[in-house]
């Protein structure tokens, strides 16, 4: 399980330029993954405080997705600190990633074909009435009471949740995923590239979801190569480059070229030039 060790966040080097340290939700010091040879995250420091949305920007193979796998404990890190809600965590996987409130929405999405939505969203975590000895009798209707609140509270439309996934469409699935966040009342969010493969109508709907996500004050982590998106609905952007963070910017201080500088390498912020 995640380390109960409680450990005072506010003596390290702070990445976020202002406010209190006990709005912290995620707090990532020196995170490092070595891959052999390949260090594909190198001293990666980031945080995102409570209500905040943060896009994670960079070219493909530039760490963005090797840091999640960090945080969500799908790999384990090769160096480096991690502290969330206020505890400094080791967590041995994803599932106590997961249990201790970091919901994430992968790029594959993650989900059974053949199941339905319920069973989906309870996937590993089941409601159960009661067990008679190695059997256990699932909660059902809890399942489905929960599953419709969660899909209520993101505003997701799906016509059948009794439907199975494989005769969903795209952006049905996306939100489905989306929506089990929602379901366990997670602590932080994070999505990677979650419209990249939608049209232009399910795009919109995953946006507006997110914007729901913003309106109930819940942290969301957007990984993410679109421009117009990342401007739309984000706080603050974190690029990164190489496998480091090169930048870490407020969106009412920046646009989109001055970004796509940071990305490209065509300029570094001056606390993160050493190790360009």
């Amino acid at each position: 399980m995640a380390s109960d060790m409680q450990t005072d966040i506010s003596g390290a080097n702070a990445p976020h330029p202002s406010g209190d340290i006990g709005d912290v939700v995620l707090r990532t010091e020196g995170l490092t993954k070595h891959y052999g040879g390949v260090h594909a995250l190198q001293d990666a420091s980031f945080e995102i405080r409570k209500g905040e949305h943060v896009a994670i920007m960079g070219d493909n193979g530039a760490g963005k997705s090797t840091f999640v796998r960090q945080i969500t404990a799908v790999e384990q890190r090769t160096g480096g600190k991690v502290w969330f809600d206020g505890r400094y965590v080791e967590f041995d996987g994803p599932l106590e990633a997961r249990e201790a409130g970091i919901e994430t929405v992968f790029q594959n999405l993650a989900l059974a074909d053949h199941l339905d939505v319920p069973d989906n969203l309870f996937l590993g975590r089941e409601k159960v009435l009661f067990k008679l000895g190695p059997f256990s009798i699932l909660d059902y209707k809890g399942m489905r009471e929960a599953t419709l609140a969660g899909l209520e509270k993101t505003g997701v439309k799906i016509p059948n949740i009794r439907n199975t996934i494989q005769h969903m469409s795209g952006g049905q699935r996306q939100c489905v995923a989306i929506a089990r966040t929602a379901t366990f009342h997670s602590k932080l969010t994070i999505m990677d590239e979650p419209t990249a493969a939608l049209g232009v109508q399910e795009t919109a709907q995953v946006e507006n979801i997110i914007r729901t996500l913003k309106e109930q004050g819940e942290p969301l982590i957007l990984i993410s190569h679109n421009m117009r998106q990342v401007m739309d609905l984000c706080d603050r952007i974190v690029v990164f480059r190489r496998g480091r963070v090169c930048a870490n910017l407020r969106k009412e201080e920046t646009d989109g070229q001055d970004v796509v500088s940071y990305i490209t390498g065509a300029k570094t912020q001056d606390q993160y030039a050493d190790a360009a």
